[in-house]
């Protein structure tokens, strides 16, 4: 016999007015959206459930998407020039990066080529095969440039899931983290799911984001139904999510 009380819901209709830190929706410019095309029909696919604030960070990864400042406004510019020939208003839409610590990570660093999230916050991510032999250099050296470096989906790094007390030591060396909303289903795997619930319910959790990349991701996402303890754990970081990033 099911309790009301274990009735789950959608976790969309908890998004509204959500401002998403984390997403691959400017056009042509990494893995995410291929054209302005894809991008607005994401942009459109989001607003149905009442989110329309972003802040889209596109990979700056050495030798795969050597993105700059100059390039991903230029995306960005293409975007608002498509919803205006589209008459489609609403949409804040700004601009930061998913930053791959890598051999060229220290060099952007120092170059000021970054791309913060409001300012001072930097979204950071590794391999997920491994980790980055400069993790807690680069940390520190975040730290002397007045950015809070933000570890982007730490539950899905295969590596830390069999030893749990990194994530610890990442926190006390002053790493904030930010939970993909897709790795509260099965989406990326079991393991990812497991990992996600154990850091919400450790308190690693800072910030959420989607990490939408395509409208196949986006589907995904709408169909996650939650139930009322995790509903509980989540909300308050939607809304910390929300505004710091507003």
């Amino acid at each position: 016999m099911f309790s009301f009380f274990s009735k789950k819901k959608y976790l969309v209709d908890y998004l509204e007015g959500f401002v998403d830190i984390h997403n691959h929706i400017l056009p042509g410019i990494d893995d995410g959206a291929k054209n302005v095309e894809e991008s607005i029909a994401l942009l459109k696919a989001f607003a149905e459930f009442g989110v329309r604030d972003f802040i889209c960070t596109p990979h700056i990864m050495e030798n795969y998407y050597p993105n700059t400042p100059k390039t991903i406004n230029k995306s960005l510019a293409v975007l608002e020039n498509g919803l205006k020939m589209s008459n489609l208003n609403g949409f804040n839409i700004r601009v930061a990066a998913e930053h791959m610590i890598d051999s060229n990570f220290e060099s952007i660093l120092e170059e000021k080529k970054t791309m913060p999230l409001a300012n001072n916050y930097l979204l950071i991510e590794m391999s997920y095969l491994q980790p980055s032999l400069n993790l807690l250099d680069s940390v520190e050296k975040i730290a002397l440039k007045k950015y809070y470096p933000i570890l982007a989906h730490p539950e899905r790094y295969v590596f830390l899931h069999e030893k749990k007390s990194t994530y610890s030591i990442y926190r006390k060396k002053g790493l904030l983290m930010q939970l993909n909303l897709l790795s509260l289903s099965e989406y990326y795997g079991k393991n990812v799911q497991k990992a996600a619930f154990e850091l919400l319910q450790s308190g690693h959790i800072d910030f959420l984001a989607t990490d939408i990349h395509n409208k196949r991701q986006l589907k995904a996402l709408n169909e996650i139904k939650l139930n009322t303890k995790v509903l509980n754990q989540i909300v308050p970081i939607i809304e910390k999510t929300t505004f710091n990033f507003r």
